[in-house]
C-alpha cells in the first residue's frame, strides 16, 4: 500500500489555509511567525509557518518528536531510503534549531548500558521526565526483539535500559501509549513486512514487560496508526493502513477489564488514512495529516473523547507538515495557551519545516470536574460503547440514597439538568459541524460541476469545430469527384479521337500528294456529307 511503505506523492499546490467561520469558508494568507515567539501566534485554529533561524533539520518523516523542558527533540526518520540517526533540537524560548551530537554512556550500570544508537525510523520517542525513551523503529541491522533507549539531554547520552520479561518482537509503525505508569506498545510491522494487532505493556516502574490476553474484537493488524489515552483507562486507536487498504475505523480498549469494544462514532465522518500524527489536548484528541492510496488529508481533526464526536479544526491546502504522511505533532503550553507543532513528514516531498497552531480546544471533562462529581456522590462510569448514546463516560446513581438529603437532591437535580442541557448543545453543536461539513463538500461539488461543465462545453466546442471540418472536406472531396469524372470523360473522348485519326491517315494512301492535316479536314466533312 503506497501510504504504508512509500510515500504519497501530492500535487504541488500553493499553501492556503481555509477555515471554518459562522458556518462560512474565509481564506486566510500564510503569516510566518518570527523572533517575536509563539505568543506572537493571535489567531486560534490556525495553520502558520514558523520561521526559525539558523541551519534546518534534514527533509525526513518517520522520524520521532517528544517535548523536554522549552524543548522540542527530534531523532532518527527516513531521507530517500535512507534511515537518519540525528537528534535535533528546536529551543522553543530562542526559537533556533540545533544538532546534538550524543555520546557513549562513560560508566555503565545496573539497569544501562552504554550504546551507539542507530539509525531508525518508524519509532516511538516518548517524553519520561527530564529525559526521553525511543521505543521500536525500523534499522538496517536486523533485531530480534523491541529495545528500549533512554536520551539524557542533560548528558547528551544515549543508553539501552535493560528490561524484563517477554520483549515484544521487533518492529516499525507501532503506536506507544502512555497510560499511568506504564507504556502500551500496539501494532506495527514485524519482519518480512508482517502487520501485527498484538499488545504489549511495559512497566515503567520494574521494567517488566507483560503480553496481556484480551476479549473482544481488536483491531485488525496494521501499522502507521494513532493511538490514544483517555483518563488514564481507556486505549483509543484511529485509523492506519494494511498492505491493500487504510482504515478509518475507532477501536477502545478498558485497560482494567481487558476488552476491546467499537464504540459509535458521531460528528463527522473522518477519511481513512494512515501516516497521521495525534496529540491529546485534555478530553480531545487532535489528529493533522496522512493520507491513502488517493491523496492527502487537509484537514485537521479532533475527536472529544467524553463524547466520541469527530468535528474539523481547520483545513489546510497545500504541501506543509499538517497535511503530511509521517510527520510528528507534538503540544506546548506557554502562560496558559496550548499550542500543536507539526515537522517534517512528506507530501511529494520531504519537509523540514515547522508550523505552529494556537489552540482553542479546552477539556470538555477535566479532573477537577471528575473531583467535583466524585465529591457531590456521583462516579463517572465506562458507558455502553456501542450503544446509541456515544458518550464513554456518564454519571450513575448516587452511591447510597440512603444518605442523601434534600439539599444533596436538589443539587444532584440541578446537576442533571446541567448535563442535559450540555448534551443539547453538544447535540446541536454537532449538528452544525456536520452542517458545516456538508456545506463544504457541497461547495466542492459545485466547484466540480463547474469545472466539468466548461470542460463539456469546450468538448462540444471542439466537435462542433471538427464536424465543419468535416464537412468542408466532403464538399472538397465530392469536387474533387466531379473533376475526376470529368478528366476520365475527356480522356475517353481523346482516345477516340486518336485512334479515329490513326484510321483515317491508313486509308489515304501513301500515293496521295496531299498533306496529311488535309485528310482528316475532308473526312470530317465528308462524313456529314454522306
Amino acid at each position: 500500500m503506497p501510504s504504508i511503505q512509500e510515500p504519497l506523492h501530492f500535487k504541488p499546490e500553493e499553501p492556503k489555509v481555509v477555515v471554518a467561520q459562522n458556518e462560512k469558508m474565509v481564506d486566510v494568507q500564510d503569516k510566518e511567525v518570527t523572533m517575536e515567539g509563539l505568543c506572537s501566534v493571535a489567531a486560534y485554529d490556525l495553520w502558520t509557518p514558523l520561521s526559525v533561524p539558523g541551519q534546518r533539520p534534514k527533509p525526513r518523516y518517520k522520524h520521532g518528536a517528544a517535548v523536554v523542558q522549552e524543548k522540542m527533540y527530534v531523532f532518527g526518520g527516513n531521507h530517500n531510503g535512507r534511515y537518519l540517526g540525528d537528534i535535533q533540537v528546536l529551543d522553543f524560548k530562542s526559537l533556533s534549531w540545533s544538532k546534538l551530537e550524543a555520546k557513549i554512556q562513560s560508566e555503565s550500570s545496573e539497569s544501562a548500558e552504554p550504546v551507539l544508537v542507530a539509525p531508525c525510523a518508524g519509532h516511538s520517542l516518548i517524553p519520561s521526565g527530564n529525559k526521553v525513551l525511543s521505543l521500536a523503529g525500523h534499522t538496517r541491522e536486523h533485531t530480534e526483539s523491541l529495545s528500549v533507549k533512554e536520551f539524557d539531554p542533560q548528558t547528551c547520552t544515549w543508553s539501552i535500559l535493560r528490561t524484563y520479561g517477554k520483549s515484544p518482537s521487533s518492529r516499525g509503525g507501532q503506536s506507544v501509549t502512555r497510560i499511568g505508569d506504564t507504556l502500551v506498545v500496539f501494532g506495527g510491522e514485524g519482519d518480512g513486512r508482517s502487520l501485527l494487532n498484538d499488545l504489549h505493556v511495559l512497566d515503567l516502574e520494574t521494567m517488566t514487560w507483560d503480553e496481556f490476553e484480551s476479549t473482544g474484537t481488536p483491531p485488525s493488524p496494521r501499522s502507521e496508526h494513532a493511538a490514544a489515552c483517555y483518563a488514564d483507562r481507556y486505549l483509543l486507536i484511529f485509523g492506519g493502513g494494511s498492505h491493500s487498504t487504510c482504515f478509518s475505523d475507532l477501536y477502545l480498549l478498558d485497560m482494567q477489564t481487558m476488552e476491546w469494544s467499537r464504540p459509535e462514532q458521531h460528528g463527522i465522518i473522518p477519511e481513512p488514512r494512515a501516516g497521521h500524527a495525534g496529540v491529546t489536548v485534555g478530553d480531545n484528541w487532535v489528529i493533522t495529516g496522512g493520507g491513502n492510496s488517493k491523496k492527502g488529508v487537509p484537514e485537521t481533526l479532533v475527536l472529544n473523547m467524553s463524547t466520541l464526536v469527530w468535528s474539523v479544526v481547520t483545513s489546510f491546502e497545500g504541501r506543509a507538515p499538517p497535511t503530511s504522511e509521517g510527520s510528528s505533532l507534538v503540544l506546548y503550553t506557554i502562560n496558559g495557551e496550548d499550542f500543536l507543532l507539526s515537522f517534517g513528514g512528506y507530501s511529494g516531498r520531504y519537509s523540514n519545516e515547522v508550523y505552529v497552531l494556537k489552540t482553542s480546544l479546552r477539556p470538555s471533562l477535566s479532573s477537577s470536574r471528575i473531583d467535583e462529581l466524585e465529591t457531590n456522590g456521583m462516579t463517572p462510569l465506562s458507558a455502553e460503547v456501542n450503544s446509541s448514546r456515544g458518550p464513554i463516560f456518564e454519571i450513575e446513581k448516587l452511591r447510597d440514597d440512603k444518605n442523601n438529603k434534600g439539599g444533596d437532591i436538589s443539587k444532584t437535580l440541578v446537576q442533571a439538568v446541567k448535563r442535559e442541557k450540555n448534551q443539547v448543545e453538544e447535540k446541536l453543536e454537532q449538528e452544525k459541524l456536520q452542517s458545516f461539513h456538508l456545506k463544504k463538500e457541497l461547495a466542492d461539488v459545485e466547484n466540480k460541476n463547474a469545472e466539468l461543465t466548461k470542460e463539456l462545453q469546450s468538448v462540444r466546442d471542439q466537435l462542433s469545430d471538427e464536424a465543419t471540418r468535416a464537412s468542408k472536406l466532403e464538399d472538397e472531396v465530392s469536387e474533387i469527384q466531379q473533376r475526376l469524372q470529368k478528366m476520365q470523360t475527356l480522356e475517353k473522348e481523346f482516345e477516340l479521337l486518336r485512334s479515329e485519326r490513326g484510321g483515317g491517315s491508313d486509308k489515304s494512301g501513301s500515293g496521295s500528294n496531299k498533306r496529311p492535316g488535309s485528310v482528316g479536314f475532308r473526312r470530317w466533312y465528308g462524313d456529314d456529307e454522306s
